[in-house]
């Protein structure tokens, strides 16, 4: 069994070094505070070791019968008489106790002060890297979970560190200093005051295992009860309509009780190790008390350094009550800090190919060659799709669901990269350039329109951060959104809701258009931008798209054949191949698969298509 839980310990041991070494280049950064805070920490340390001394002196020079002041070795206090040697050793008991006080608190501050500076740039890291993490592993995370270790876990690193962390090292150190003193006073009285440590270590070895897998279990728990969460509030319009409250209301409520569980068992664990320690506490100390007072009959050790051997006792133990009580917040910031680095060591599947460099301005030629792409193995999405496309060009994309449309135009964002064949454009692979000096020349109008909780001036600008107000107004006009802005309460000024949920479809669909124009980019992505608005609405987000791709590159994707009839080419897509491409007129002409869409969308426009038909 002890071999067993030797080997436990052992693994337990990896997550602290690997997140030690994962964010050495932070700690090197506060490398002045935390030497610092380590020289006021010996300090409280040797000042805690001197702290029983002044009450020796009292046992052994004051209170035995026989004072003779010369003996106390202390040339300053030799010269006293019995009160004045009483006086100055009280006074330098509570001169210990000041300096010891200002020393911890300076530790404590500074220790603290380093803990909050490594952890405000490892969250800012950590935000950073979800950021420019691919979709293909936001696709797969759970966005409340994803929350939960930028806020809570990166905040129980932080607390754990200056409640548990800092203490433990304090401790341990004034252990070590104790022991030594220990020895020189009394070799005897020594070993038997530290005969107890195997049997606590072997305690401590048992439990810890157990409450750090109950604690890593509770964080995963919490993470599903975040992403629970955010997923109802986030879809809270959807979950009202379907009457789904009582059903995500039970399932929100299973992982709370668990989680209650789990939080009580690691409790009762760290709980039951902080008593074992305080029996264990009380049976070293009954075993030097009864040899010690033994040996001050004997007169081989004085009454002064048996109360320094009890003080030094009561006070060496203190580390190992500290190490059970704070066992489960160590294991819960271990797993914490675990959860974060699993973060920071996903490499993102698109990013910077080594030697990329900074797209020139783009002319807008866009050549697709050859190009597949699976979002898993085993199921390609698009097979061997050739595309060229000149510069100006108006594409349409047409064709059922889930044939590949969306996928191919974001290959040319590079949100994803085509498992074999190219893209090329302007007769450069989109992969010799640096990721952000792409996307920066494309703009893109989503059907899904996300505005965020900022002004309507922000969220215009977010299309071209730094754009002056005359180029705001100037894409406001350009989508047929100023006129609608100036109504609002605050006009340009006016915050939004989350989502940009205050505003109508139609209106938000607008901003984003004049989000994507006053970017002025050369290539012009539309996916399905008029769907689900009402006449009005459409034919002025219609308008509005008319400018903003005048004489640029666009793609659209639409199912709406009427609104890409004057397209300069069309491309027929389904099951991720090309069927047929064309003008609008060629493709009627060859009475195909897009001539039946087309024929079968103008009778159910024209109100003419019968159910069953």
């Amino acid at each position: 069994m002890a071999a067993k839980d030797s080997k436990s310990l052992r693994a337990a041991l990896p997550g602290i070094v690997r997140i030690l070494r994962r964010f050495a280049p932070q700690l090197s950064k506060q490398k002045t505070l935390l030497i610092a805070s380590f020289v006021a920490l010996m300090a409280e340390i040797f000042l805690h070791l001197l702290e029983p001394w002044p009450l020796k002196f009292i046992f052994d020079y004051i209170l035995v019968p026989g004072f003779q002041p010369q003996s106390l070795g202390i040339p300053v206090l030799s010269g006293l008489g019995q009160f004045g040697l009483l006086t100055a050793l009280t006074l330098g008991l509570v001169a210990i106790a000041l300096l010891r006080a200002t020393a911890a608190y300076f530790s404590v501050v500074g220790m603290a002060l380093a803990a909050s500076h490594v952890l405000t740039e490892i969250r800012s890291e950590l935000y950073s890297h979800l950021q420019n993490l691919s979709l293909s592993f936001h696709h797969k995370a759970k966005t409340g979970d994803l929350i939960t270790r930028v806020t809570s876990d990166i905040e129980r690193l932080r607390e754990v560190t200056v409640m548990a962390v800092l203490p433990l090292i304090a401790h341990s150190l004034t252990l070590v200093g104790m022991i030594f003193v220990m020895f020189w006073l009394h070799w005897e009285l020594a070993l038997i005051a530290v005969a107890v440590f195997p049997l606590f270590v072997f305690c401590t070895i048992r439990l810890t295992k157990r409450i750090r897998q109950v604690v890593r279990s509770q964080r995963q728990r919490e993470g599903a009860m975040a992403a629970t969460a955010a997923e109802s509030i986030g879809a809270i319009k959807v979950v009202q309509a379907l009457s789904l409250q009582n059903m995500l209301e039970n399932s929100f409520s299973r992982h709370n009780r668990q989680s209650l569980k789990e939080s009580a068992k690691a409790q009762r664990l760290a709980a039951g190790l902080e008593r074992m320690v305080e029996l264990l506490v009380g049976i070293a100390t009954a075993l030097v008390l009864w040899r010690g007072v033994q040996l001050v009959l004997k007169q081989a050790i004085t009454p002064g350094d048996l109360l320094v051997f009890v003080n030094y006792l009561r006070i060496a133990f203190k580390p190992m009550r500290q190490l059970a009580k704070y066992t489960g917040q160590i294991a819960k910031a271990t797993a914490s800090g675990e959860r974060i680095l699993d973060v920071l060591d996903t490499v993102p599947d698109i990013r910077d190919v080594r030697g990329a460099t900074e797209a020139p301005p783009l002319r807008g030629s866009v050549r697709f060659e050859n190009v597949s792409f699976a979002y898993e193995p085993t199921n390609r999405i698009l097979h061997n799709i050739t595309v060229e496309v000149q510069p100006g060009q108006r594409i349409a994309l047409v064709g059922p669901s889930g044939g590949g449309k969306s996928t191919l135009v974001s290959l040319l964002l590079r949100l994803y990269d085509p498992i074999e064949g190219q893209i090329l454009v302007d007769g450069g692979d989109l992969r010799q350039y640096k990721l952000q000096s792409i996307r920066r020349q494309i703009s893109v109008v989503l059907q899904d329109t996300i505005l965020f909780a900022a002004s309507v001036r922000d969220n215009i600008a977010y299309g071209c951060l730094g754009a002056s107000d005359e180029a705001i107004e100037k894409a406001a006009r350009l989508a047929n959104a100023h006129d609608f802005i100036m109504a609002l309460p605050e006009g340009y000024e006016t915050v939004l809701g989350e989502r940009g949920a205050t505003l109508s479809g139609g209106q938000r669909q607008r901003i984003s258009i004049a989000r994507a124009a006053i970017r002025q980019a050369a290539i012009v992505i539309l996916d399905e931008p008029t769907t689900g608005l009402d006449n009005e609405n459409e034919r002025a987000v219609n308008e509005a798209l008319d400018r903003l791709t005048h004489k640029r590159t666009t793609f659209v994707v639409s199912h709406n054949l009427r609104a890409i009839e004057q397209a300069d080419l069309i491309f027929y897509i389904e099951n991720g191949r090309i069927l047929e491409q064309g003008t609008h007129k060629q493709l009627l002409r060859f009475n195909g698969r897009y001539a039946a869409m087309y024929t079968c969308e103008k009778q159910v426009g024209s109100g003419e298509w019968v159910l069953g038909r």
